[in-house]
């Protein structure tokens, strides 16, 4: 088994230093089903010794539980890891079932000290707002961000699905570390404005679903068969009825690939994410989530992997086949502002 450590690199322009690829821990508590929770804490020892240090979490994740479950680790581990959480995704106080978006400074002030209490830290290394409040100018909302950086709250500021405008407004107002989308071999609406924007920047970008939330590692053929009543990818559209049929069908020559390298779908599709960064001019750190230590060690030996421009060429064209949109309601994306 091996504990050789993934390399590092510097988290957009004066951002902290992180492994180039992190650990997404919604999943451990939140969204994917039952889990088991002492080979969930396993998996965050197992990541940390082959080298991942940004641990991405989110107030919305189970309202807090998420948060919560990874505090232990944090703390016992507080000087060797880049701890990264979000606020902005609130309950309906009208109606409990719904969520909404706040972007408020007051709602930020009361978010980071939720954040900050269950988390059990005095300081959160990155916070991100995690979806946009168009309600709210963005200067404004990174102004309040501004505030937690500048009362040692806070260490960096990130972002999460603005567009490459809203980005530039953000950092005139303040220096933004990380820009947290969506971006994978199914993913890539990203590439036309905001991963520009970033690279001239200097801003890292940290790809979330980098594995298609599971579809690229080949391990799905029918969410309504394969997936728990409680997984919240059973009302994903690339998940279900013809769509999922068609998807499945564009995983053919990520396979061949990987059986060509001895390595798994997983593998390669990770590794096209990796080398976004040589292609676009920019830091680019990946957040895979999974609650297994199997699954990490082999997402980091991912990052060893370097495609040719001919598997890269043959790659290349599966984002623009891939049916559904990435989220039923894109309104809260990058894209559905762009």
């Amino acid at each position: 088994m091996s504990s050789k450590k993934i390399e590092t690199v510097e988290l957009g322009t004066g951002g902290p230093r992180v492994g180039v690829q992190g650990l997404g821990c919604m999943g451990m508590s939140f969204a994917y089903g039952p889990t088991d929770a002492d080979e969930a804490r396993a998996t965050l020892e197992r990541a940390l010794e082959l080298g991942v240090t940004l641990y991405d979490t989110a107030d919305m994740y189970g309202m807090g539980e998420n948060e919560k479950f990874i505090a232990p680790f944090v703390q016992a581990h507080r000087d060797e890891i880049v701890l990264a959480t979000k606020f902005a995704i609130a309950l309906d106080p009208d109606d409990p079932t719904k969520r909404i978006i706040r972007n408020d400074r007051a709602y930020i002030r009361q978010s980071v000290e939720g954040s900050l209490k269950r988390l059990g830290v005095d300081e959160i290394d990155l916070y991100y707002m995690h979806r946009r409040d168009v309600r709210v100018p963005i200067e404004e909302t990174v102004g309040a961000m501004a505030e937690l950086v500048a009362e040692g709250r806070v260490k960096h500021l990130g972002l999460s699905e603005v567009t490459g405008s809203e980005l530039r407004a953000a950092q005139a107002v303040h220096p933004i570390a990380a820009l947290q989308s969506e971006w994978s071999l199914f993913s890539r609406d990203i590439e036309d404005g905001v991963v520009p924007a970033a690279a001239e920047l200097g801003v890292g970008l940290v790809p979330y679903s980098p594995l298609g939330r599971g579809f690229l590692t080949g391990a799905f053929v029918s969410a309504d068969k394969e997936l728990s009543q409680d997984d919240f990818r059973r009302h994903q559209p690339r998940f279900t009825g013809d769509n999922a049929a068609a998807n499945v069908a564009l995983l053919d020559p990520i396979r061949k690939i990987a059986e060509a390298r001895g390595a798994t779908l997983g593998q390669i599709a990770l590794a096209w994410v990796q080398q976004r960064a040589a292609a676009h001019g920019l830091a680019v750190v990946p957040i895979p989530g999974t609650r297994k230590r199997t699954r990490v060690e082999e997402n980091t030996a991912a990052t060893g992997i370097r495609l040719t421009e001919q598997e890269l060429a043959v790659l290349e064209p599966i984002a623009a086949e891939v049916a559904g949109p990435r989220y039923a309601d894109m309104s809260f994306t990058s894209a559905g502002r762009d």
